[in-house]
Formats: C-alpha cells, sequence, structure tokens
C-alpha cells in the first residue's frame, strides 16, 4: 500500500492491487524466495508463540511484583501455567526441527559455539534462512544491529541500530550475557571494548554484531567454531 500510495494510488479493487502488484515487481525487482515447507511454517508459528508466551511472563512477572498478598497467588499460578506451555513449546521445537533436514548441518554448527543456545540456534534458523549466504553489512542490517547515522548539516547526531528483525536482536542480547562471560572470544573482544571506554551496551552490541559476522562465515565455509 506504501508503494501504491508513492505513486498516488489512493483507491483499492483486485484490478489496481494487481496493477500495483505488477508495477512494483518491475521497478522494485524484489528478491523471489521460495514458498516454504509445511515444516519450517509450523516451526516458525511455534517460534511466535514462545515469543508471545516470553512477553506474558514478563507481564505477570512485573504485576507479580507490584500485587498485594490476595492477588500474588493468581499471578504465581499464571506463571507457573505459563512456565509449563513454554516448555511444551520447547519440546515441539526441537521434535520440529529434527524433521527439517536441511536445517541439521547448521544447527550442527551452531552448536558448537559457546554462549549459544536452542534458543538462539532455533530463533537464527526459523527467523534468518539467509544466514551463510550474506554479506557482512547485510547480516548486521538484516539483525538491526548496524549503526545508522542521524546527521543534518554540520550536526552530527548519535548512531543508533534500528530496525532489522526484532526477533534476532533480542535472543541474541540475552545470549551475549552469557557470552561475554564464558566464551573466550567474546570476553576478550568486550573488555577490549570496555577498555577503550566504550559504554557496556555499545560493547555488546558491538559483540553481538560480531557474533552474527562470524556465525554468518561458519555457515558459509561449513565450518564450527574456532576459539582462535
Amino acid at each position: 500500500r506504501n508503494f501504491a500510495r508513492i505513486k498516488g494510488v489512493m483507491a483499492k479493487t483486485d484490478k489496481l492491487d494487481a496493477q500495483v502488484i505488477a508495477l512494483f515487481s518491475a521497478q522494485i525487482q524484489p528478491e523471489v524466495r521460495p514458498i516454504s515447507s509445511k515444516n519450517i511454517r509450523a516451526f516458525r508459528e511455534l517460534l511466535a508463540r514462545k515469543r508471545q508466551l516470553n512477553e506474558m511472563r514478563t507481564q505477570e512477572l512485573n504485576r507479580l511484583q507490584k500485587a498485594s498478598r490476595i492477588v500474588a497467588r493468581s499471578h504465581v499460578a499464571a506463571l507457573k501455567l505459563i512456565d509449563k506451555e513454554i516448555a511444551w513449546i520447547n519440546s515441539k521445537l526441537t521434535a520440529a526441527m529434527r524433521d527439517i533436514e536441511e536445517w541439521q548441518q547448521t544447527y550442527t554448527l551452531l552448536s558448537t559455539v559457546p554462549g549459544i543456545g536452542d534458543g538462539v540456534a532455533f530463533t537464527l534458523l526459523g527467523e534468518l534462512p539467509e544466514l551463510g549466504n550474506l554479506s557482512s553489512r547485510e547480516v548486521a542490517a538484516l539483525c538491526g544491529l548496524a549503526p545508522f547515522n542521524k546527521d543534518s548539516g554540520s550536526m552530527k547526531g548519535k548512531r543508533r541500530i534500528k530496525g532489522g528483525r526484532a526477533p534476532i536482536r533480542t535472543v541474541l542480547y540475552m545470549a551475549m550475557l552469557s557470552a561475554i562471560q564464558h566464551n573466550p572470544v567474546m570476553r576478550s573482544f568486550y573488555l577490549r571494548l570496555i577498555a577503550q571506554g566504550k559504554h557496556k551496551k555499545v560493547a555488546i552490541t558491538a559483540c553481538m554484531r560480531k557474533m552474527m559476522t562470524i556465525l554468518n562465515a561458519m555457515i558459509r565455509d561449513q565450518r564450527p567454531w574456532q576459539m582462535a
């Protein structure tokens, strides 16, 4: 619809839609992607449901902190139910992943990385099928880790990350909090940035970007994680 508005097409009919789609294809030439298999669609649906449950869990935890004693029991009961559903989703994700033959090698390679558990591996498999076929800039942009300028004239604005696929950025951030403690490569890189005076969040974002660059190269070259 945004493309149609840019072209001045404000009305909406089947005939106009067909013309706009044809014009969009001719001018923009979007990348043609194959239709995902039934198993992959089911896997992505499970991932989406897990994100919803995690959001619900966070909301309930926040409410529990402010709840009176009489209401707290309800929040605790809700949290137990949500945790049970998340565990069920995790088991279904594991089973679904095993049914997708083309993902097995990628999953095996991702599993060699210290600090990258099933949560990150499953999210990358479901949300970033292009992994291994991207440049460093492309993978950073798709994950929402590429810094964008905000300049005007002589004014230099702060560089911020934005856009991209938020689910990847979310799980990668949580994983990086563990990786900078337990993954020697990422810990060394993080401490070096901190020593240079970088803010902790800036350093973590840089680690996330470095991790995705390494993972992309691993999948491209079909090699496991290397400490050196």
